[in-house]
């Protein structure tokens, strides 16, 4: 006699099945010592193969199987993963931004492959600065309000909200660079965790600015400042307003670095200024390192009485020292001779300089806006003003060329007829 075949269905997966196994998964009692508890376990076999619990027990059988039809569903979707991945999902976008952004401050690096900057990780960290407990006063941070926030609840709305509040203190360009931080990080997570999205959609919310200028000195102001600030600094006003070094680059000069060429009877001509470094102020001092980037790396001329001042200030010609800059000597050191010259010791030198000039109002920096502005004033294209500031992005060299009373004199080389009387 012919074996009876078994029954068998068909599961939301197209797989064949023994009937036996009515309905998809399993529901089994749990027994302690043998005895019934009242509790039920639902498990199921996921598409890997593999076999799973359910995350909890079922007082009934009608729960049980709604949660196996919920598995199967998820399944049928193909959105399923394995329970222990969703727990690792659930942990990662229950990661509050400080724990997270800890990571991202250790693990990021720039387009080169190089991690952040000294100065550049010390800015991020202020950013993110918890408040001090042992000062009422101090609120930390601009970001210290979202730090114990976990990622997922980062919503859109929440991101405004925390913004218009930072705007509200008045220090627009520190939320600017707090947004862009946030952003920057948040990108990253992203990419990294599975559910979290970038709520740093703010239109333009990290280019927010102050609206004050950054206003060049005048050909006189510039000559004023010359002669009114301490002889041993004209040729740092010189290499910043003609060079367009920034300060950071200026300090880092070291006597090899420059070269100074002569006409054949020994009068100065030009000098050739070598720029590969520059210093920055981190929390263990002033460093040295890289140029802001790589088109920093650069060389650059000055030319006449601008080269003559740099030349004197090597040979030694200023302060009455007659002591000749040579090798590893800084052209601008500190006090001691050694260290890299602090901009706060230096400020007492360009303080009243500017205020001679009746700047009082001028950043030093102002004289990089200097250098570009006369620059391109001389017929110099965009890329060879780019390359002589040392940008690497057109937007940056735009904010250092600046427009001058010289309408009248480009209006009257634009004229296509002469006049006669």
């Amino acid at each position: 006699m012919a074996r009876k075949a078994k029954a068998t269905i068909t599961d939301a997966l197209g797989r064949t099945r023994s009937a036996t196994r009515a309905s998809w998964g399993k529901v089994r009692e749990i027994k302690r010592n043998g005895k019934p508890t009242g509790r039920l376990q639902a498990s199921y076999v996921g598409p890997d193969g593999a076999r799973y619990n359910g995350p909890m027990t079922f007082d009934t059988r009608g729960d049980a199987d709604d949660w196996l039809a919920t598995v199967r569903g998820e399944i049928a979707r193909e959105v399923w993963i394995p329970p222990h991945e969703k727990a690792e999902r659930r942990a990662e976008q229950g990661r509050t931004l400080a724990e997270y952004a800890d990571t991202w401050l250790r693990e990021r690096k720039n387009a080169r492959g190089d991690h952040l900057r000294p100065r550049t990780l010390d800015e991020y960290r202020r950013l993110l600065r918890r408040p001090d407990p042992t000062k009422a006063e101090d609120k930390g941070g601009p970001l210290a309000p979202l730090l114990d926030v976990p990622l997922a609840k980062l919503t859109p709305a929440k991101v405004r909200t925390w913004r218009a509040t930072e705007l509200d203190t008045g220090k627009k360009t520190q939320t600017s660079r707090a947004y862009g931080l946030l952003n920057a990080i948040l990108a990253t997570a992203a990419t990294d965790l599975p559910g979290i999205v970038n709520p740093c959609i703010v239109k333009g919310g990290q280019s927010t600015h102050t609206g004050r200028k950054v206003i060049p000195p005048t050909d006189d102001e510039l000559d004023v400042i010359l002669e009114a600030i301490t002889p041993r600094y004209r040729a740092l006003v010189i290499v910043a307003a003609i060079g367009g070094l920034r300060y950071g680059e200026a300090t880092a000069l070291r006597a090899k670095d420059v070269v100074v060429e002569t006409a054949p009877g020994g009068s100065v001509t030009a000098v050739r200024v070598n720029v590969g470094r520059g210093v920055v102020r981190t929390a263990e001092g002033i460093v040295p390192g890289e140029t802001k980037s790589e088109a920093g790396v650069r060389r650059v001329g000055i030319f006449g009485p601008d080269a003559v001042i740099v030349a004197d200030h090597i040979a030694g010609k200023v302060d009455g020292t007659k002591q000749r800059l040579i090798g590893d000597a800084l052209l601008f050191p500190s006090r001691d001779g050694v260290g890299f010259l602090a901009q706060s010791a230096f400020w007492k030198h360009w303080n009243p300089a500017r205020v001679a000039a009746g700047r009082p109002d001028m950043p030093f920096h102002a004289l990089r806006h200097y250098a570009g502005t006369r620059f391109a004033q001389t017929g110099a294209t965009f890329a060879e003003t780019m390359k002589r500031l040392g940008h690497s992005t057109p937007g940056a060299a735009m904010r250092y060329q600046h427009a001058t009373d010289r309408d009248d004199e480009l209006a009257a080389r634009m004229s296509r007829r002469s006049t006669t009387a």
